[in-house]
């Protein structure tokens, strides 16, 4: 062990300057975010979502490595399952006591989003990690925060931005003990159809956690990706197939439904092929959208003086596959976006088979689920059923999922030059290949110093920030300020992160404590000189104090010694702010009062005997 670490492990954990940042998801790997931060004895999660191509208890992240009862606090970046859909499963079943934050239009989304997962999800019921009550349940645990709103939990300092990505993402800025981390979740640097891009925070951060979902990939612009998209769904309509878009209920969903809305306007040819938004939350969905206008750009909200965009006039919505008939060329945009279940996954396996038909991925894929499987075009397919069916009809990658790509990953870190960027949500090699091309970005430069962090699940990025601790004079204190040389005497509070030295009388003005006074008092037989007792007490204590006029003298700046006729009185006070101190004071007093009372003791005998040898 290193003589470093050595001397961390004598402090008190509240105090270590070790601010550990480990991944129980997302290490290394696009699925159940989670990531932990400890430091100043403060627990911190980011996230608590699912892995898309995982079921039941292996879907969680590695929550059985922490203390859930130990977590103070628990910030939810957005509303994909990825990024919250262990949350009702974390706030119900495990003995969490902190508190959880997300953006109001997270939370909006997320009760539906869930419920729609729930009612999806093709596992047996006791596989299932909660159900529709305990997300119910979870809403009641769940505060919200305003965009740029900040926040103090126990010493806790934290506040949002707008991270772009889908309506209500948010980066969160986290502030302990002076230190600040930015977390990211997913974000996009790029302006959408109804999206801002993501801010570039005031503040610049310490340490930079940043997802790396494409790695060192270049988007296309928008533009052409949205033109080659419309392209497809028109050539595929043309030839009499069936265009199935798999799409989560929310999210992207809506970028593709104006674009398609607005596609269909402008090419009447095509207004007697359906588009149908195949979702049993699409009014629920819309609904919150249409609430949150003022979250989503300018363009939107200008646009919605005049007529809500979000009101389709080509578009379908359909609740289920019974309520569809199956007849001729159309468009369907069904969920959830990765083919795993639910009605995409039954289209899908319908429509396979006829190379008339097509299917657009227009999302990141995560390793494991159909969606990525079938884009390496395979000869046949396996059904939930277990059947394997030949797959003739086509099948085209366009990436709509709003998360930045090298260029804006580049751009974000440049402008706020964070000393540590820690990298999480990406697969493993997209993940290395960005670590290697930031550090070659940046080996060369003088003006940066950035260390790239990639840690694997269960991996923990350990960093150390000793600051300096200066504690401010308040209140009477700080009006009658010492002359130079003199000493300055107060009580020394820490509240949270902060010191502040104060007089007694100020506590209860500037703090949530109070003072409390004891006093002990002993009287002991005395009839000896008392010259000759002060004397000798002088000849042990050093100077003493006389205290009104001379009929009282204090000992050790802390003991009133007071002598009457035959007898000599001990008083000891002490002032406490907080009852456990007080129990201390009281012990310890009643002993070192123990030890003066013999000490005294033995004076008044000496004195005694002394007084007799001269009267003799």
């Amino acid at each position: 062990m290193s003589s470093k670490r050595k001397a961390e492990t004598q402090v008190p954990a509240e105090e270590s300057d070790l601010l550990t940042i480990r991944p129980l998801g997302a290490g290394q790997e696009v699925g159940r975010s989670c990531i932990m931060l400890e430091f100043k004895g403060k627990k911190i999660m980011l996230d608590c979502g699912i892995h898309p191509g995982l079921t039941g208890m292996d879907a969680l992240p590695f929550v059985d490595l922490i203390e859930a009862d130990e977590i103070d606090l628990l910030l939810i970046s957005h509303f994909h399952l990825d990024h919250c859909g262990a949350l009702p499963w974390f706030l119900q079943k495990t003995s969490f006591k902190g508190r959880c934050f997300m953006t109001h239009a997270t939370k909006a989304i997320y009760r539906w989003l869930l419920a729609d997962y729930i009612k999806v999800s093709n596992i047996a019921t006791e596989q299932m990690l909660y159900t529709e009550a305990d997300l119910e349940a979870s809403m009641d645990k769940i505060e919200t925060i305003n965009f740029h709103e900040e926040k103090d939990i126990l010493g806790v300092k934290f506040w949002a931005y707008n991270a772009g990505h889908v309506l209500g993402a948010a980066m969160f800025m986290i502030e302990i003990a002076g230190v600040k981390i930015l977390y990211t979740g997913d974000f996009s640097r790029q302006e959408d159809r109804h999206l801002m891009a993501a801010e570039i925070p005031t503040v610049h951060p310490d340490v930079l956690i940043t997802e790396s979902t494409y790695g060192t990939h270049i988007h296309e612009k928008r533009e052409d990706r949205e033109t080659r998209f419309t392209t497809l769904v028109h050539d595929i309509v043309n030839r009499g197939g069936r265009c199935l878009i798999p799409v989560f209920a929310l999210g992207r969903a809506q970028e593709l439904l104006l674009i398609l809305d607005e596609y269909w306007s402008q090419h009447p040819e095509l207004h007697d092929i359906p588009i149908y938004y195949a979702s049993s939350l699409a009014k629920k969905c819309m609904a919150v959208y249409q609430t949150y206008i003022n979250a989503m750009n300018d363009k939107i909200k200008r646009q919605i003086a005049i007529n809500n965009p979000f009101v389709f006039k080509h578009i379908s919505n359909l609740k289920g596959i019974d309520h569809f008939e199956d007849v001729g060329p159309c468009v369907v945009m069904a969920s959830p976006g990765m083919l795993q279940n639910g009605l995409s996954r039954e289209l899908f396996e319908s429509w396979c088979t006829d190379s008339k038909n097509g299917v657009i991925i227009a999302g990141y894929c995560v390793e494991g689920t159909p969606a990525k499987q079938i884009l390496s075009e395979p000869e046949e397919i396996t059904t939930m059923m277990g059947q394997k069916l030949p797959l003739k009809m086509s099948v085209d990658y366009i990436s709509f999922s709003a998360h930045t790509d090298y260029q804006q990953t580049s751009e974000f870190i440049r402008i706020l030059k964070p000393p540590h960027v820690v990298l999480v949500h990406g697969e493993q090699n997209e993940m290395s290949r960005l670590k290697a091309a930031l550090q070659r970005e940046y080996e060369d430069d003088p003006n940066a110093s950035i260390v790239v962090h990639n840690p694997r699940n269960t991996h923990s990025v350990e960093l150390y920030f000793r600051g300096e601790k200066t504690a401010k004079v308040m209140g009477k204190l700080a009006i009658d300020v010492p002359q130079p040389g003199n000493t300055l005497t107060g009580i020394l509070v820490k509240r949270n992160f902060n010191y502040h030295v104060l007089a007694p009388d100020d506590l209860s003005k500037y703090t949530d404590l109070s003072m409390s006074q004891i006093m002990q008092r002993q009287s002991l037989h005395y009839s000896g000189n008392s010259n000759v007792l002060r004397h000798l007490i002088s000849q042990v204590a050093g100077l003493l104090e006389s205290i009104d006029g001379d009929k009282k003298m204090r000992a050790f700046n802390a003991v009133d010694i007071t002598i009457e006729p035959k007898i000599v009185i001990l008083e000891v006070r002490h002032f406490f702010t907080h009852w456990t101190i007080f129990f201390f004071f009281l012990v310890f007093s009643r002993f070192i009062t123990k030890l003066f009372h013999s000490f005294v003791f033995g004076l008044l005998r000496s004195c005694s005997l002394l007084q007799g040898e001269v009267d003799k």
